[in-house]
């Protein structure tokens, strides 16, 4: 089953504008199935490289001879964190001829991770991120509950069944630990980054606190700073941080952790079922970082993510800023009577947003206050996220 992904048009317009272009987003995401679409419509002839392929990467033996070639064609080199050295190649080439869509490169890390990219080729290329699939790319084929609670991996998702789709994130998890993350430079022991990862799970949706987890595990602050910044970066967990621009109010500034996908989540929680977690402790904070995943998947580069919190303890889940200004506020809550606490009401006279939303599981579309309204995620992302 081939589902179109929203960040096909992008890529479309990157395309004609960009001599590189980046893909990158956590491995088994749908990088490769995109690009292979993107083949069939593109008006200029494609060359495709599997770095993961032996039989590819003895094609780039002579990197320089090889490509020099293909100067008239799209390359696609796919999993290029294997070959990091080919970044200044690509630089010199796109150089001596710049055009559209010379170069697209797919990558399972973050371009601080991928060796030199953001130095060798920058002016010259784009980024795009794909997450896993966002609900409205799959709603027509996919139940809500079922999405927040498998995620959005494509093998995850939609495998035949129940355990398969479970056996599939357990094996990505496994794989991540003792592969992928020590391919990109992370010599840890992979239990024990298991470990961590089970740990920013149990507090997923709350402040970091690195000494904390650093004495639980037994390891140092820095360290265990290194290694969720190596998670992070290949996008497996993200920060949230705290939004305290230019204001003179005492805030927190310790980021919130958040498991980038539902999923992932709840198989690092060894949670069974959607009956098992509608009655776990989880189950309000992993509503919440569910939600913020679909903003993130689907937002405009223009928009930045926060939360805010004062030291008396009021609190917004998530703001919405363009540039330095706060433009809207949220506030995530699984529950079916939604009631604006007064900490919402604070940090609203604080911020000064007149768009702030209870965001819900099955809400109607309704107003509490002049400039508060109740709806569902759905409802959100299809009729008011555009307009923030």
């Amino acid at each position: 089953m081939i589902i179109e992904r929203f960040t096909l048009d992008q890529l479309k317009n990157l395309s004609q504008s960009f001599p590189a272009i980046g893909v990158i987003g956590p491995r088994q995401v749908g990088k490769t199935t995109m690009v292979k679409a993107f083949r069939n419509i593109i008006d200029k002839e494609t060359v495709y490289l599997d770095l993961e392929l032996i039989s590819d990467l003895d094609k780039l033996k002579e990197p320089e001879l090889f490509l020099s070639r293909l100067a008239d064609k799209c390359v696609i080199i796919d999993e290029i964190q294997h070959k990091p050295d080919l970044f200044p190649l690509i630089r010199s080439l796109i150089d001596q001829q710049r055009e559209p869509c010379r170069f697209i490169i797919l990558g399972s890390a973050s371009p601080v991770l991928l060796r030199q990219s953001s130095e060798s080729l920058a002016g010259r290329i784009a980024y795009i991120e794909l997450h896993p699939f966002a609900f409205p790319e799959i709603q027509n084929l996919i139940p809500r509950e079922q999405h927040h609670f498998y995620g959005g991996f494509p093998d995850a998702l939609l495998a035949d069944s129940a355990e398969a789709g479970k056996l599939w994130l357990n094996n990505f998890i496994r794989t991540y630990t003792e592969k992928d993350l020590p391919m990109y430079g992370l010599s840890a022991n992979p239990l024990l980054i298991r470990r961590l990862w089970e740990m920013l799970a149990w507090i997923n949706g709350n402040l970091l606190n690195l000494n904390m987890l650093g004495k639980s595990l037994g390891i140092n602050y820095h360290t265990i700073d290194k290694y969720i910044t190596y998670l992070e970066n290949t996008f497996l967990v993200r920060k949230l941080e705290p939004f305290h621009y230019n204001m003179k109010k005492r805030l927190v500034k310790t980021p919130k952790i958040y498991i980038c996908d539902s999923g992932v989540l709840h198989r690092l929680l060894r949670i069974d079922s959607v009956e098992q977690l509608m009655g776990h402790a989880i189950l309000g904070y992993s509503w919440e970082s569910y939600v913020i995943e679909q903003i993130s998947a689907l937002k405009r580069p223009d928009i930045d993510l926060y939360f805010y919190r004062t030291h008396n303890g009021a609190e917004v889940d998530l703001l919405f800023t363009r540039g330095p200004e706060p433009v809207a506020t949220a506030e995530i809550k699984f529950t079916s009577s939604p009631h604006p606490e007064k900490g919402f009401y604070y940090c609203i006279d604080d911020l000064q947003t007149t768009k702030n939303f209870i965001i819900t599981p099955d809400s109607d579309d309704y107003p509490v206050k002049e400039n508060i309204q109740v709806c569902s995620m759905e409802i959100f992302l299809d009729k008011y996220f555009k307009d923030i």
